[in-house]
């Protein structure tokens, strides 16, 4: 076979222009031992973590493919979990920046993430309705709790209690008793979505925000703490007639629904409601760790603040007013005596929770965190929708606290989406423009250099000698800055529509440009004298206008000057003379419009990207079309060729970036990273490096390697990674005993469990073989009555020569925590013998008796029947029963020292 033609491979390298992504949440987080400095905010599938003081990124969480959905710090502050958009969970350690667990069980997203008071246990609540409880010292699943019909939007430990609340979109609040894993109460009282909730006053009231105004409070009574245990309302209602129940229900809105009235383990009564200014949903709820302050947003910029009294203060608060009642009454009436004044005070709930003040930031709100530090500041940190991230500070114990904005963190990032890009010639400067400004980064830092206020830009490009750039605008003007100073040197009205498209031209002594007023204008670069200085500057001036009869869209020069290429609304290309601007060709074939093309640098091909979402390949000779290719599943959004090659780049709103082969029109390999439509990309002068930008706010970097790229094993490897894909959608393993659809088990499958799973198939396997192996060896030294040596396995011999169950052992430790069952429950029941008959040993042994009891118990809990009913392993399991709990108690024993 001939040598195929070699291509290199482009790999991600960076990202960065993203402060912080919008599905997730931001939270302060304790690093080198300072609290309420650093906070951890989202980055599409990376958390980055800011210091709000310098206004740096200092660490970088690396995250798989899957986007970032929630976030939560440990309460030591030593860890931080990090929920993803595909329903897995990880734990970080913030001192190494390694997320050594994974747990994986949910199907969905996840949208709450709560530790308990110690960190031990972590509770997971996911857009597939399940809430999942966490042992995160042994890194495994403890039982899932199902009940809610919709999304679950928050769930919280109880300190003294061992009992969970959580709150979903379909409208219940619901209890949860951990101790036996099942829901014993739950709240109808709200009409629409519960968003949020929150436990203030030692657990004794529950607050929950909904799609309305209104914060509803709820009493919460321990029923072990009422010493006179009367009938409770809502066991009245539950007896009464149901059109009175439904008219009690109506009225007040507190009627419960509980499983079984006799196992009542609290009570809850509707305390009242306090109203929010903003008439929108509740977004985000939470309460400062002191519990003293509570706040509240909806969907704008107004974060509100309230603050729940003490015992005491509202007990002063009572006797001052009981005073106010008194002289009152004294006044008001002469017949003072028979009157009682106190029957006039009542304690109300806005004298409870009080209104403190109300935060207004910069723009709309999409999460925040509150600390409190020990001189009594409030810290609220917040992430905005427009990739920001800012820092309020109060004193809530004043009178009337004053917000004041003590930092933010803007330079990282343009404020909307990145609409056009460009290399500097040298390869190390980028420039990136949005509606309302353009930062130039340095490449291989990756640091803003230069930000300029700017019009909405649509492209750019930088002026040959990399000192100034210029921008086309959507409203038609261009701009022209200088980079030294960050000046605009000059707005020039070019086009009376928007200014889709620039191309330089080759001899780079000026440059054309197409706009929405169906014209292309040619411009020429000059020098011209400064007023404000002695010394000249760049100015340009247009030079000729092609009057066209549809919108412009996009523009380029074949590379030896002589041919322009004009994209056009009614879906054609044409390409015209460059010096008499005569008609040359009509490219014709797409069914939308051309929203991008690239003429390749020898002038032979040109290559059209349009919304149809096809590329086609034509002669720039004739205008044949050589190739029509189905390159994106969405429109495609932009193209370039790779200088120096026939090798292209195109960008679509399908989330990816793909390279193609213009000669044997193949379709070389897929970047994925970006979560949203990809808008642009710029492809460096050298070809090494590759840069977009997506409606997902990040600016991705892609680097060229040495390594070299062959397209059957590039093929293979997507066909795997589509296997793996579907292994994880596939049904999960059925248990005995167990319904369709009802999954008793934590985990779910994932191509890590099958193929832990295999692994020990394999062992397993090669126990028999070796075993076997052992007996003949046996027969044939007795038959020749001599020691004849035994060949070693290779594998155990890696090992270093372990023996056949002792490699088993190995396999099972190898297993991570928060996979171990998942892997059994897919193991085919025939190894079960094998492996009961090992684990008598290994626990005879006394070799890693916790782990062994573990596997042990989760076999015998799925298998139980079969192995019950099977009499050849009656008698293992008696050995077992003997040593388990002889061994278990020594262990215990040994503990216990």
């Amino acid at each position: 076979m001939g040598l195929t033609k070699q291509y290199l491979r482009y790999v991600a390298s960076a990202v960065f222009g993203v402060i912080g992504s919008q599905k997730g949440n931001i939270v302060f987080v304790t690093l080198r031992g300072e609290k309420g400095r650093y906070v951890a905010v989202p980055a599409c599938e990376h958390v980055f973590i800011w210091d709000l003081r310098k206004g740096e990124k200092i660490l970088i969480l690396q995250g798989l493919k899957q986007e970032v959905t929630c976030l939560c710090p440990s309460p030591d502050g030593l860890h931080l979990a990090v929920g993803y958009e595909d329903g897995s969970i990880r734990i970080f350690s913030l001192l190494s920046g390694e997320g050594n667990v994974t747990f994986n069980g949910h199907k969905a997203a996840i949208t709450t993430l709560k530790y308990d008071q110690l960190g031990g246990r972590l509770a997971s609540g996911s857009k597939d309705t399940d809430v999942i409880v966490w042992d995160v010292i042994n890194e495994s699943g403890l039982y899932r709790l199902k009940g809610h019909k919709d999304a679950i939007t928050q769930a919280l430990f109880l300190r003294e209690k061992n009992l969970l609340v959580t709150s979903g979109k379909d409208t219940m609040v619901k209890w949860w008793d951990l101790d036996t894993q099942h829901c014993f109460k739950t709240m109808v009282g709200h009409r629409t979505e519960v968003w949020g909730l929150v436990l203030v006053s030692e657990e004794k009231r529950l607050i929950t925000g909904a799609s309305d105004s209104e914060l509803r409070v709820w009493d919460i009574a321990y029923l072990q703490e009422i010493e006179d245990l009367e009938e409770p309302d809502p066991k009245k209602i539950k007896g009464s007639s149901p059109g009175i129940q439904d008219t009690l229900e109506a009225e007040d809105g507190t009627f419960e629904m509980d499983e079984a009235p006799e196992d009542r383990i609290l009570s809850c009564r509707k305390a009242g409601s306090i109203m929010r200014e903003g008439r929108d949903r509740v977004v985000n709820l939470a309460v400062e760790k002191t519990g003293r302050i509570l706040a509240c947003h909806g969907t704008d910029s107004v974060l509100e603040l309230f603050c729940i009294l003490s015992k005491e203060e509202i007990k002063k608060k009572m006797d001052k007013k009981m005073k106010k009642a008194r002289k009152k009454a004294k006044l008001h009436s002469c017949k003072g005596e028979e009157e009682d004044p106190e029957v006039n005070v009542e304690m109300s709930l806005q004298d409870e929770i009080q209104r403190v003040t109300n935060i207004k930031t910069s723009a709309k709100i999409k999460s925040f965190d509150l600390i409190h530090s020990p001189q009594g500041e409030l810290k609220a940190v917040f992430l905005l929708q427009n990739n920001l991230v800012e820092l309020y500070s109060l004193n809530p114990s004043l009178p009337t606290p004053q917000p004041v904005r003590t930092s933010r963190i803007t330079i990282g990032g343009h404020r909307s989406d990145v609409r056009t890009l460009s290399f500097s010639s040298d390869n190390i400067a980028v420039l990136s423009a949005a509606a309302d400004s353009i930062k130039i980064w340095n490449r291989s830092t990756l640091q803003c250099i230069r930000t300029m206020t700017c019009e909405y830009a649509l492209c750019s490009f930088f002026v040959p000698g990399d000192r100034q750039v210029v921008i086309g605008t959507k409203t038609g003007k261009l701009q022209l800055y200088d980079l030294a100073s960050g000046n605009l040197l000059e707005t020039i009205d070019a086009h009376d529509g928007a200014l889709w498209s620039m191309s330089l031209s080759p001899d780079q002594r000026g440059f054309v440009t197409g706009g929405a007023d169906k014209s292309v204008k040619f411009w020429d670069f000059e020098l011209v004298k400064d007023e404000n200085s002695t010394q000249k500057r760049l100015s340009v001036k247009q030079t000729r206008t092609l009057q066209l009869d549809e919108d412009v869209l996009c523009v380029s020069y074949s590379p030896n000057q002589k041919l322009l290429a004009v994209s056009l609304l009614d879906c054609t290309v044409k390409i015209f003379y460059v010096d008499t601007l005569k008609f040359f060709l009509s490219l014709y074939g797409h069914k939308l419009p051309v929203i991008c093309m690239d003429i390749s640098y020898d002038g032979a091909l040109i290559a059209t990207g349009s919304a149809d979402r096809n590329v086609k390949i034509w002669g720039l000779d004739f205008g044949d079309c050589h190739k029509s290719l189905f390159a994106h599943d969405d429109s495609v959004m932009y193209l370039q060729f790779v200088p120096k090659s026939h090798l292209f780049f195109t960008a679509g709103k399908d989330h990816k970036i793909k390279q193609w082969d213009a000669d044997k029109f193949e379709h070389i390999q897929t970047l994925e990273g970006h979560h949203q439509e990809i808008w642009c990309l710029a492809v460096s002068p050298s070809g090494d490096y590759v840069v977009s930008s997506s409606h997902d706010k990040s600016l991705r970097l892609w680097e060229r390697t040495r390594e070299p790229l062959i397209l059957e094993e590039e093929r293979e490897m997507e066909r795997e990674a589509e296997y793996e894909e579907s292994v994880a959608k596939e049904d999960q393993p059925a248990v005995p005993g167990e319904t369709q659809g009802d999954s008793y088990f934590t985990g779910k499958k994932t191509i890590e469990t099958v193929k832990a799973a295999e692994r020990i198939m394999e062992a397993i396997e090669l126990y028999r073989e070796e075993t076997a192996k052992m007996k003949e060896h046996k027969a044939i030294c007795k038959a020749a009555g001599k020691e004849v040596p035994l060949p070693t396995n290779p594998i155990l011999m890696a090992y270093g020569s372990i023996s056949p169950s002792a490699y088993v052992l190995e396999i099972f430790k190898g297993i991570r925590s928060s996979e171990l069952e998942e892997s059994l429950l897919v193991l085919p029941f025939s190894y079960v013998p094998d492996i009961l008959k090992l684990f008598n040993e290994f626990i005879q042994l006394g070799s890693d008796v916790e782990l062994i009891c573990r596997c042990l118990f989760f076999l015998l809990r799925i298998h139980f029947g079969q192995i019950t009913s099977n009499q050849m392993l009656v008698p293992v399991i008696e050995k077992l029963r003997e040593t388990t709990i002889s061994k278990v108690s020594q262990v215990r024993r040994s503990l216990e020292k």
